[in-house]
């Protein structure tokens, strides 16, 4: 839950407090949402620390979040597992490190009798205060990295320096709202004086102030309290801070019995313990590896690792002894890779965040689809949840996972509409049923939600009801798996095989490919609506299909979401004119710059060449995006990161990729020569090994594999690899081999029945 980091002045970059660039630091706060997109969340509560005030004036020391940002100096910060350092041109050294509920901070002074303070690099003279004496100002400031606070409270002890406070706040991508709270003492110097503030007024009188509203009178929404110091003995001020989301008694209680020795170097260790053993999971022989690709592996696993949140014991919603996960940001996001990677590294938390989510449908009646500070999220696509579940399941994720009311909730999503599924579940559900797509000129009179998507929460509802037949089945309610096993044929219904592929080129004249047949959107009379194939991608409209489009998909393109059938590939092949016209088409998507991998669905297209008999092709993009996309530069990622770009890049560098919901992972070829997974069972590891690994990457397509000693041709494997352990061996080679190749051995689909009438599906009817 405790996550310091220094905040940048970084606006629509800073989402998660700390960007690489050279804006100005604005405060050090104590929670954070790692790899969020749009508005930055949570950063309440900043602490910022002054080496002293002109003429040892408090008065004259900066406390707005407007006037205080200070630069840092180039080149001073560094990151590590459990630990952020940073140097500010103020002669101000800033280490933080932290344990579940609380930060620790370690303020480092020159011990200079007088210091210039230089608020940015270049010194320009009305940015340096000089001979400024020393006498450290902490202050602790109410506001939010996204300035949402309605209201506040906040007072400082002179006698022992604590300082408590709390705040209301709203959730960066969703609705409602949300309280934290915090405790913050200090060791290291005796107390000179204290007092409170707001905006950029300090006074010495009063020690509390309640009810603090952002507004009129306080514009950059700052209100809070400071202490200063005198000459600190070792010239370093420690700040604890405690943070909780019940009461300030309780931040409190967190900081005292996580951090009662105060100790820096004791709390990091722990910390650095705590994450090897996380990251423990996997070993890899990284032998001609270059340093950078090594990086970029470790960080995508370690970031992979951030969220969700386990804020069990600090939901002040509803007490229940299960546990309580938070930041899901978003299902939509996360479900294509990061979910998948943690049933595999890090199962009992993963089983934890399932049963979190089953918690949340019992107190909220829905699953989420997105969640962060006890809030509901916007809802991007379909019920994602259900794949999450689902995905558990065939997974053998079980320890205290009730299945009965997992089951309930998943139908609850396919069958009953919330009044605001703009939030939860899905909307349009009455024409779902009837007529087996949400029609783009729809009536909607259960519900309210964004309507527009139509493609893209059609094919992606399509899948999930294909997951609920899964788990179904699993749980001995055939009649339920026939009818969502049904349901997820209609992805069909969006298929217009007439629809070309038209753009205009740079100079403006109309171009028209060879590929026929895409996704579009349809109206109730059962005609097709028109959505340039191109539109929602890099090389057309690129920006306008995020929450608030009018356009029939979401983040990608009719290109993207004409792919979007992992239930069913064998079908969308024979649709796109058999194996051959297939790869031709998904090798196009790849390098016509349509393609985007900074948003998540597409994933899975780099190795859908899987499903064509052409594994080879998968490994190829698979290395055409590692390390150009994806690599330890400070722009090493494509797209914010939520969570998932970073299990993207892990999964491809071992050389298997999950198709979430199904106890399917398509095989490539690893970037090192072994990599080791720790199985469930117990002393077991999974591993996998490439024999002739040519650090150059020129041998990298697979030959033939092995099994466990013997000979394997599938072009996938199953869970039960990561379950019990074993050795999987490929041996590779300059040219595309045959393994993989045969019928036998792709992967799974599962084709249905498909009465048509006039080209439409009839929903439940036919």
């Amino acid at each position: 839950m405790a996550k310091p980091v220094a905040d940048t002045f970084s606006p629509a970059e800073n989402a998660a407090g700390y960007v690489s660039d050279a804006n100005p630091i604005m405060g050090f706060s104590h929670m954070h949402d790692s790899g969020t997109g749009g508005l930055p969340s949570l950063g309440n509560f900043p602490l910022f620390v002054h080496p002293g005030c002109p003429d040892d004036d408090f008065r004259r020391c900066a406390y707005s979040v407007i006037t205080r940002p200070t630069s840092r100096v180039p080149g001073s910060a560094m990151a590590a597992p459990g630990y952020f350092a940073v140097n500010l041109t103020n002669s101000v050294r800033a280490e933080m490190t932290a344990t579940q509920h609380a930060a620790l901070y370690r303020f480092g002074f020159s011990g200079k009798d007088r210091v210039d303070v230089v608020r940015d690099p270049e010194g320009r003279p009305e940015a340096v205060e000089r001979g400024v004496p020393y006498s450290p100002l902490v202050l602790v400031d109410l506001v939010d990295l996204m300035n949402s606070r309605s209201l506040g409270a906040i007072q400082v002890f002179p006698e022992s320096g604590r300082i408590m406070g709390e705040g209301r706040y709203v959730p960066s991508f969703g609705t409602g709202k949300y309280d934290a709270f915090f405790c913050a003492d200090f060791r290291g110097a005796a107390i000179r004086r204290t007092g409170t503030f707001t905006s950029n007024n300090a006074t010495e009188e009063p020690k509390f102030l309640d009810g603090v509203r952002a507004g009129f009178h306080i514009p950059s929404g700052s209100a809070g309290a400071w202490l200063q110091f005198e000459r600190p003995a070792n010239n370093s001020l420690l700040a604890r801070v405690g943070v909780s989301f019940i009461s300030m008694d309780q931040a409190c209680q967190n900081a005292e019995s996580e951090m009662g020795d105060w100790h820096f170097e004791r709390v990091e260790s722990d910390a650095r313990k705590q994450w090897r053993e996380k990251l423990g999971a996997i070993e890899i022989d990284a032998t001609g590896v270059s340093e950078e690709l090594q990086t970029t592996f470790w960080s995508g696993l370690y970031r992979t690792l951030l969220s969700p949140q386990n804020y069990t014991g600090e939901n002040p919603l509803w007490n229940s002894t299960e546990p309580y996960f938070d930041s899901f940001y978003c299902i939509w996001d996360s479900f294509r890779a990061q979910h998948p990677l943690l049933t595999i590294i890090d199962p009992v938390a993963q089983t934890d965040m399932v049963r979190a989510l089953i918690d949340i449908y019992r107190h909220e009646g829905k699953l989420p689809d997105c969640r962060m500070s006890f809030c509901k999220g916007y809802t991007q696509g379909g019920s994602n949840a259900d794949v999450v579940i689902v995905d558990a399941f065939v997974k053998n994720l079980t320890e205290g996972i009730d299945w009965d009311t997992a089951y309930e909730a998943v139908v609850s999503d396919a069958e009953v509409e919330p009044p605001n599924w703009g939030l939860e579940g899905r909307g349009n559900l009455v024409s779902w049923h009837k007529l087996g797509y949400i029609p783009w000129d729809d009536t909607d009179r259960n519900g309210t939600g964004p309507m527009s998507r139509t493609i893209s929460r059609g094919v992606e509802y399509a899948y999930e009801d294909f997951c609920i037949a899964t788990l179904a089945q699993g749980l001995g309610h055939a009649a339920d798996a026939a009818k969502y096993r049904r349901r997820g044929g209609n992805w069909r219904n969006y298929w217009n095989p007439h629809q070309r592929d038209i753009f205009k080129d740079p100079h403006g004249a109309t171009v028209q490919t060879d590929f026929v047949g895409f996704m579009q959107p349809r109206l109730v009379n059962g005609s097709f609506r028109y959505q340039n194939t191109r539109a929602c991608s890099p090389v057309q409209d690129m920006h306008g299909c995020y929450y608030d489009t009018r356009l029939d998909t979401y983040e990608g393109s009719p290109w993207l979401y004409s792919f979007f059938v992992p239930q069913d590939m064998a079908t969308l092949i024979r649709l796109m004119g058999g194996p051959d016209a297939f790869v031709e088409r998904l090798r196009y998507f790849h390098t016509s710059g349509i393609a985007y991998l900074g948003n998540e669905p597409g994933f899975l297209p780099v190795f859908q060449f899987h499903y064509a008999g052409r594994p080879a092709l998968s490994t190829h993009f698979a290395r055409e995006s590692i390390p150009a996309l994806f690599n330890a530069s400070v722009n090493g990622i494509p797209g914010n990161d939520d969570c998932a770009m970073g299990a993207f890049s892990a999964f491809a560098m071992m050389g298997f990729f999950p198709v979430a919901g199904q106890d399917v992972y398509l095989l490539t070829t690893p970037f090192f020569p072994e990599v080791r997974i720790r199985a469930r069972a117990e002393g077991k590891w999974a591993v996998i090994k490439v024999r002739r690994f040519d650090p150059a990457g020129k041998r990298k397509f697979i030959q033939r594999a092995r099994l466990n000693g013997k000979a394997y041709t599938k072009s996938w494997i199953t869970h039960d690899f990561f379950l019990r352990g074993g050795t999987l061996e490929f041996w590779v080679g300059e040219e595309e081999g045959t393994w993989g190749t045969k019928e036998a051995d792709l992967p799974p689909s599962w084709p249905v029945e498909w009465d048509e009438k006039d080209g439409v599906g009839l929903g439940d009817g036919y």
